[in-house]
């Protein structure tokens, strides 16, 4: 397959529409930092500064300096929220805020370990841009706090009581997974490569049930499944795809074809029971055994699954050769571009209903940002080109 009407297509979107986006309408240049809440056209329609979303923002700009497409601009805008974030976002034992208000206070309490875990990334890829040791401070504390909180996520801020059942959770293991990986490349260490590997390992050991056919969100801490709740029965097929393309890229750089080989399967399997047969896209939310879902907005089509499905696809195709991956492929980049592309503003929608048709007109918010659409079609392109080499 000939994959340059692609890579322009890619291409085009990421550098002529998606990132101008971002550096035409985020930046705060009165206090710092980043808006995200944007609208269809990228008017500032609340001005909330969420910690995941404004890492997220310094990881991807520093990424996109250290590229072949360098502007010296990404870097400063990058740096500008990096200060902000180091000077204001931090509470007294060290972990990051939820949520600040535009100048800087804060407003929501330190609850949630990923806003450690994206100023971990946020950082070292500042560390790999300039070489600067503040940088690589700043990703080594907060990569240690996100491993020390894994345990009890929550802190003292959890409100669940003594009888709630224990879980693991999947989405803290995939995202170590990724941050080890981070880590080596951003920072040049080795440090965390126990814990990165434990993670990869735990995701396919712990949370994959072959019988099944499913990579479950939480398991019990035994590893037993819990088939007779909501919360065990829980299946989120984004999540699952985008775990295995981090495995993918791991077991890659160790030279582990067996494991390349189960997350290939893993994606083949989440495909099949996550694709919505009748009106096309991934479900959001799924039950492992077809039972109502507790969350009111499961049989949607949300942007990231789609983004996470691509790299899925190319990472399964390129490392097996497997053309059911092609195909797939070919499936989901003809529905998302089809369906989640606004042809009227750059960047797209992130909120579709079952038929694929938007329910909201917003580019970011709360839980989007700039980072699943441009990580998808940055690191496609990269996949993509793979593919045409190995093939010539």
């Amino acid at each position: 397959m000939d994959f340059t009407p692609y890579i322009q297509r890619y291409e085009n979107e990421l550098i002529n529409e998606v990132i101008p986006f971002w550096e035409d309408h985020c930046v705060d240049h009165e206090f710092g930092g980043y808006f995200t809440s944007l609208d269809r056209d990228g008017s500032v329609y609340d001005t909330e500064k969420y910690m995941w979303m404004q890492w997220r923002i310094v990881y991807m700009f520093a990424t996109f300096y250290m590229s072949s497409y360098r502007k010296e601009k990404w870097l400063e805008i990058a740096k500008q929220g990096f200060d902000f974030l180091t000077k204001y976002g931090k509470s007294e034992d060290g972990t990051y805020y939820f949520a600040l208000n535009r100048k800087g206070e804060p407003t929501m309490a330190p609850s949630n370990i990923f806003s450690d875990c994206f100023a971990a990334m946020g950082a070292a890829a500042m560390f790999k841009a300039t070489g600067e040791a503040k940088y690589k401070a700043e990703a080594d504390a907060a990569m240690q706090n996100y491993i020390r909180r894994m345990d009890a996520p929550k802190g003292r801020w959890e409100k669940a009581l003594p009888a709630k059942q224990k879980r693991l959770s999947h989405g803290h293991f995939m995202i170590l997974a990724n941050l080890g990986v981070v880590m080596r490349e951003c920072l040049g260490t080795d440090q965390y490569d126990a814990d990165c590997d434990r993670a990869v390992r735990t995701v396919l050991d712990m949370f994959w049930n072959e019988e099944m056919q499913v990579l479950f969100e939480n398991v019990n801490p035994d590893g037993s499944f819990d088939l007779e709740s909501c919360e065990g029965r829980f299946i989120n097929p984004g999540h699952g795809l985008e775990s295995m393309w981090f495995v993918m890229n791991y077991a890659e750089r160790r030279g582990d074809q067996e494991m390349i080989a189960k997350a290939a399967r893993i994606v083949k399997a989440l495909l099949t029971f996550g694709t919505d047969k009748e009106y096309g896209g991934i479900y959001y939310f799924m039950d492992a055994l077809g039972k109502p879902h507790l969350e009111l907005q499961w049989d949607m089509k949300l942007w990231w699954p789609h983004n996470e499905a691509i790299l899925a696809t190319l990472f399964a195709y390129r490392l097996t050769g497997d053309e059911y991956f092609l195909e797939k492929f070919r499936e989901i980049d003809n529905w998302a571009w089809a369906h989640f592309k606004d042809k009227e503003y750059p960047e797209w929608f992130a909120y579709l209903n079952r038929r694929g048709e938007p329910t909201h007109m917003l580019k970011g918010g709360k839980w989007k940002t700039m980072f699943h659409l441009p990580r998808c079609l940055f690191i496609a392109l990269d996949q993509m080109r793979k593919i045409q080499a190995q093939q010539s």
